[in-house]
């Protein structure tokens, strides 16, 4: 794939997960990534996971990239701010912002059993605030932040991640209102936009190989999965894509996006691209 150096990337929610797979992906082709995420050290975790910002950094860095960790809880303004403002004081640019900061997957670690949930009324309020503040808010903040430095740019690339719970009902109402939003936001902003050569888009992985996920491993179909820096590959993709602004406002699924512009995954399969059916 071609080289991403010399460009700056802030990677929302990057300690582990989807988020530290894209910062990855962006690292492998030379890009400057920026890290956030609120674990600094090893089991200081909100959720019983691995992963930490300044390890993801050092990945990066390793992979041919240039990774800073910066410690932030994107539901503060103040301190989202303050990234931006860092990246601008130390990059004088930024060209790629990847909203991937989501709460609200404490069903898989708040002791309720979320598989037995038979409507939302049975589901705790709080995974709708979570999902609202941690994420959609998070991410619109992150945009508002990062447009005017793009517009002045005259280019740029803000990806928004989503998935197919946004066009199903049967995903659980936060989960899909949130997602429906998020779709919304992206193809709202690239409106806004496009006039100055700035592209807004949804991301849709597939089944990603998270820690989350790998702990609950026997209740999913591992068979067509993908790894978290499969997903970064398909967002260097749209950043090197010379058409890019054609995309602009629209929806993409990580695996087609694979086969459009020719990457594989780490293990050197190729994952068949899902549909909202098979969500």
């Amino acid at each position: 794939m071609k080289t991403l150096a010399g460009k700056v990337a802030l990677v929302t929610g990057s300690s582990r997960g989807v988020g530290k797979g894209i910062a990855l992906g962006l690292g492998e082709v030379g890009a400057t990534v920026y890290i956030t995420g609120r674990t600094t050290n090893e089991g200081e975790a909100t959720v019983p996971l691995a992963g930490n910002i300044y390890q993801t950094a050092e990945e990066v860095t390793a992979l041919g990239g240039k990774g800073i960790a910066i410690r932030c809880d994107h539901t503060n303004d103040d301190q989202t701010r303050n990234v931006f403002e860092q990246i601008l004081r130390e990059e004088g640019h930024l060209d790629i912002l990847v909203n991937n900061v989501w709460g609200g997957y404490e069903h898989f670690n708040d002791g309720t059993e979320f598989w037995l949930e038979s409507g939302f009324w049975t589901a705790p309020i709080s995974r709708w605030d979570s999902m609202f503040a941690a994420g959609i808010r998070a991410h619109y903040a992150a945009s508002v932040l990062a447009a005017p430095i793009m517009v002045e740019q005259k280019s740029g690339l803000i990806v928004n991640i989503s998935f197919f719970a946004a066009q199903r009902d049967d995903k659980g109402v936060a989960y899909g209102v949130a997602k429906a939003a998020s779709d919304r936001m992206a193809a709202c902003m690239a409106h806004d936009l496009r006039e100055h050569g700035v592209a807004a888009v949804s991301l849709y992985p597939g089944l990603v190989r998270t820690e989350a996920v790998m702990a609950h491993e026997k209740f999913f179909d591992m068979s067509n999965s993908e790894s978290p820096q499969f997903v970064g590959r398909a967002v260097a993709g749209l950043a090197n894509d010379p058409k890019i602004m054609e995309k602009s406002g629209r929806i993409f699924v990580a695996a087609a996006l694979a086969q459009e512009y020719g990457f594989v995954d780490i293990d050197g399969k190729s994952p068949r691209p899902i549909t909202v059916d098979d969500a």
